[in-house]
């Protein structure tokens, strides 16, 4: 084993309701396609119209400004409804399936024996392009770049996240093609970040052609952004790709069979879920027959994602398109009797305020509830607690409010992305919406540097 690079400063929280290490097929009638989830598509441009048939493969909308950017169904079936939002913004493209899965042929082909130029055209065509995100911005990864290095987070360490050594177990194989064809596409090295504590799959630590790296510590250990951070920091200048686990999977499917597979195994976890455990289903899935009888009663967020980062979405909403994680915990919506003031021997707190912070391991059972308003925005030295990269947080985020681009440059807005802010803004005196305001600041630098 290689050197363990240690994370100190973080935050684990422990939630209940992790998910069983059972998986259970699901056929889901509904599935969607949403272009919110594509940071920096800002003009999709539609392919499909309603009541039209689809294969899996088949363009749904693209990029305006990257017209090579496409984003394809995950299944085979009938678009039943494309619905819009505030000034005709598209929000989502609904495919009712007709469990055929049939897909388009993009050919079969060994990575091995293709150009980077034939590789990138394949992913192109087929749809999974758009899993290869890019630091800086967190955007879809322009293809006429040349990175300096793609980086694969292989854990994740959110709260009840799922366990990607179950996800990945037996297809080494399938995993060992998409690598081989995402290290084309870079003349430096491909990464994989690995966490030391438990043991890797075998999936994982039997990859060749990369470099493996070991990580521990607490939450965001598991971030892209904090291990690129520790291993090839990014200067200005510098273009880094990632990736996932289940993208190198798709990917390497692409190129053994010769068609898009959007099939993903995704984790329904917290508090409020009777059953907590895995489902294989595909790409923008509905949640509705996971959710059905399946939650305890009361208002509850249903989130794609983390309770950290995730979005929200109905009972019978869509998993967004980067996710492998449906997390159910309680609205939250409920007046409490004098607030923080009431003392409470359950209340989760970080900063000592509740007696919780004896029991570190102890799991809680959380809503959304806020505990209190904005206010002023204040330095008190908390954020750094909970952020291990070396980068000044307050500073930057007060450089992003006003907007000072040289600032936000010199502070090193190019190596951070909203995930990398979410547990300062959990900690946040002030109640500000940090990852909000990052998100902000990475579209504004996106826009003056081009």
């Amino acid at each position: 084993m290689s050197d363990i690079i240690k994370i100190k400063e973080g935050l684990d929280i422990h939630l209940q309701g992790e998910a069983e290490k059972t998986v259970e097929s699901i056929s889901c009638k509904r599935y969607a396609m949403k272009p919110t989830d594509f940071v920096g598509i800002k003009f999709p441009k539609l392919m499909v119209k309603e009541g039209v048939e689809v294969k899996v493969g088949t363009p749904l909308f693209f990029d305006k400004h990257r017209e090579n950017i496409q984003i394809t169904s995950p299944v085979s079936g009938v678009v039943t409804e494309i619905n819009r939002g505030a000034k005709r913004k598209l929000l989502e493209i609904i495919i009712e399936s007709n469990e055929k899965f049939e897909a388009i042929d993009f050919g079969a082909a060994n990575p091995n024996d293709l150009s980077s130029g034939e590789v990138i055209e394949k992913m192109l065509k087929s749809g999974v392009w758009p899993m290869m995100r890019q630091r800086p911005y967190s955007v879809i990864a322009n293809p006429d770049d040349k990175p300096k290095a793609i980086f694969i987070s292989c854990f994740d360490s959110a709260p009840l996240a799922q366990d990607n050594d179950l996800i990945v177990h037996g297809e080494g194989k399938i995993f060992q093609t998409g690598l081989d064809a995402i290290s084309k596409l870079t003349e430096g090295k491909v990464h994989l970040g690995l966490k030391a504590e438990d043991g890797a799959s075998k999936v994982f630590l039997n990859s060749k052609g990369v470099e493996l790296h070991y990580f521990s510590g607490p939450h965001p250990a598991g971030n892209v952004g904090v291990q690129i951070n520790r291993v090839d920091p990014i200067n200005k200048g510098d273009v880094v790709w990632y990736l996932y686990p289940q993208d190198i999977i798709a990917i390497g499917r692409l190129f053994s069979e010769g068609k898009y597979n959007s099939e993903r195994i995704v984790a329904l976890a917290g508090a409020e879920v009777n059953k907590p455990h895995y489902f294989k289903t595909h790409i923008g899935a509905s949640i509705e027959e996971m959710v059905e009888k399946n939650v305890k009663e009361g208002h509850l967020r249903y989130i794609s994602g983390n309770v950290l980062t995730g979005t929200t979405i109905k009972n019978n909403g869509f998993i967004s398109f980067y996710d492998s994680l449906v997390t159910v915990i309680l609205e939250g919506d409920e007046f409490e009797f004098l607030g923080w003031a009431l003392p409470g021997l359950k209340k989760f707190s970080v900063s000592h305020t509740f007696i919780s912070w004896l029991t570190p391991k102890k799991k809680h059972r959380l809503d959304t509830n806020l505990h209190g308003g904005k206010r002023a925005y204040v330095m008190t030295g908390e954020y750094e607690k909970v952020f291990p990269l070396d980068i000044m947080p307050v500073q930057l985020i007060k450089a992003i409010m006003i907007e000072d681009i040289d600032l936000m440059e010199n502070l090193g807005i190019y190596e951070v992305d909203e995930e990398d802010f979410a547990l300062a803004e959990v900690i946040c005196t002030s109640k500000i919406n940090v990852q909000s305001v990052v998100r902000k600041g990475l579209d504004l630098m996106r826009e003056e540097m081009g």
